[in-house]
């Protein structure tokens, strides 16, 4: 059956996107203002119409990508080339459809603005841009409470965003494509670090590719959606892979560039120090110390310097907890914290956001021992089992943290999921078994607008669930190496090529 070659699940995905963006020029996250009239409002039938083309899309690519990992999964799939290719021709109907499934992009570009025209990123919202200014239209069409929260990101993304508008003139349709050519040059570095990654992990590249790059989830949100998730997953993926390849400060460095756009990048100078106490020798306090200080210094001097040369100054320091202050349904501490404090102002008068505060530090300080634990596995045996892989052990960190976050939104799975897919075996495991069912459902999250509705809510449950019998109906072959394990046998790898 065509279906069940890699082939015919090339055709269906590519079906898929060509739908997602075909939809999406009627129903995404359009501009309110565009004086060229390329992405402008349709009425409720035409966007209606759109909407359900795109879903449409989403159902045709989530069971392409699922095919095609199944076929890896089992050995019966192409090599490395062909799945490069594979993402080449999903990717492509994503790149000039206007932002899908959310308008964040706006805010970069506004925030590009406010660089270029002084103002403090840090302090003010992009409702500070005038009706004259560079980044107006694009600040018009910020949606909710984003037109007048401070920006979150380092300087580092501030200049990449300043510079878009500075070569576009802020005109929303180039400036939302110049921020897109950045959403794809990350997602090639992507590919190239997960591929790096699983070659000096002793993984299957294939499936780690599949699993970190031709996911739906990330042709969605980091090309489609225009995120800059896609470029501080990129920078930090580079920093551990030139870590394991015995240039750990300059990993610390490029690491520090990947802070500079997100700051949850920082993890994985955590897990780079390990690196270095796992490859060198002498006492475990000295290596200790030369690890987790020598990469961590280096990065702190490439984040003072990029925080005094690129003018924006220390604010972003300030604003990282911001966004934190935004309910999303997708976090469990912020739902955790709503419900008790709701209760606890009913029963004592208790203030509902001094609880629901309360609750989302326990879930940052839950994070925070595990990921503890996990750097402690990544360094020593335990319990009779080897010590994990430090990727993947950065991978399990960074999904534990958004897990517990009080902010997730449906893109930051892909964080933890990069750095664990570059440690995949040619079978399965529990861990990706988890994140391919999130994958599947998560995309149905947000609709074309970028907007969060409850259908939303049940189309993901729906995905899931089907997952999940898919899962039970075929399972794939059984796991050849635990992260961490023995290597492979060498005929894997010349399969993978």
């Amino acid at each position: 059956m065509w279906m069940r070659s890699a082939a015919g699940a090339r055709r269906l995905g590519t079906a898929g996107a060509l739908a997602v963006a075909a939809g999406g020029t009627v129903a995404g996250a359009l501009p309110v203002r565009e004086p060229w009239g390329l992405w402008g409002a349709y009425g409720s039938v035409v966007t209606t119409a759109g909407a359900v083309v795109a879903y449409a899309g989403l159902t045709l690519l989530v069971p392409a990508w699922w095919v095609y990992g199944r076929l890896l999964a089992r050995g019966e799939g192409p090599g490395v080339r062909y799945t490069l290719v594979t993402l080449a021709w999903w990717a492509a109907p994503l790149v000039l459809a206007p932002p899908l499934h959310s308008a964040d992009v706006y805010s970069y570009i506004a925030q590009g603005a406010m660089v270029l025209e002084g103002h403090d990123v840090y302090a003010h919202g992009p409702s500070a841009l005038g009706p004259d200014s560079l980044g107006a239209d694009a600040a018009a069409s910020v949606g909710g409470n984003w037109t007048d929260t401070p920006a979150p990101y380092g300087p580092v993304f501030l200049l990449l965003a300043k510079a878009v508008v500075g070569v576009t003139g802020g005109t929303v349709v180039p400036a939302v494509l110049g921020m897109r050519l950045i959403a794809v040059a990350a997602l090639v570095l992507v590919a190239w670090a997960v591929r790096g990654l699983a070659v000096a992990c002793g993984a299957d590249e294939r499936r780690a590719l599949w699993l970190a790059v031709l996911n739906p989830l990330l042709l969605l949100h980091v090309v489609g959606g225009v995120h800059n998730d896609g470029l501080m997953i990129g920078l930090m993926l580079t920093g551990v892979l030139l870590a394991l390849r015995g240039r750990p400060l300059t990993g610390g460095a490029v690491v520090a560039l990947a802070v500079m756009i997100k700051s949850p990048a920082a993890l994985a100078l955590l897990f780079i120090g390990l690196i270095v106490v796992r490859r060198g020798e002498g006492p475990l306090a000295r290596r200790l110390v030369k690890g987790l200080t020598g990469p961590a210094l280096v990065a702190a001097a490439v984040v003072a310097a990029a925080s005094l040369l690129g003018g924006t100054g220390f604010g972003w320091l300030r604003t990282q907890s911001v966004a934190g202050a935004i309910h999303t349904p997708l976090s469990l501490t912020s739902d955790l914290g709503q419900g008790v404090g709701l209760a606890a102002r009913a029963l004592t008068g208790a203030e509902l956001a001094t609880v629901k505060g309360a609750v989302q530090t326990l879930g940052l300080a839950a994070a925070l021992a595990v990921i503890a634990f996990l750097a402690f596995r990544a360094l020593l045996p335990w319990r009779g089992r080897p010590a994990l892989d430090p990727v993947y052990a950065l991978g399990l960190s960074l999904l534990v943290l958004v897990a517990l976050s009080p902010m997730v939104q449906p893109w930051y799975l892909l964080w933890g999921t990069a750095a664990v897919a570059a440690t995949v075996p040619a079978g399965d495991s529990p861990v990706v078994r988890v994140l391919m069912v999130l994958s599947a459902g998560l995309v149905y999250e947000t609709a074309p607008s970028g907007h969060t509705p409850p259908y939303g809510f049940v189309l993901g449950a729906l995905a899931c669930t089907a997952a999940l019998v898919a899962l039970r109906r075929r399972p794939a072959s059984p796991v050849l190496t635990a992260p961490g394990g023995p290597p492979l046998p060498p005929g894997r790898a010349s399969a993978s090529r």
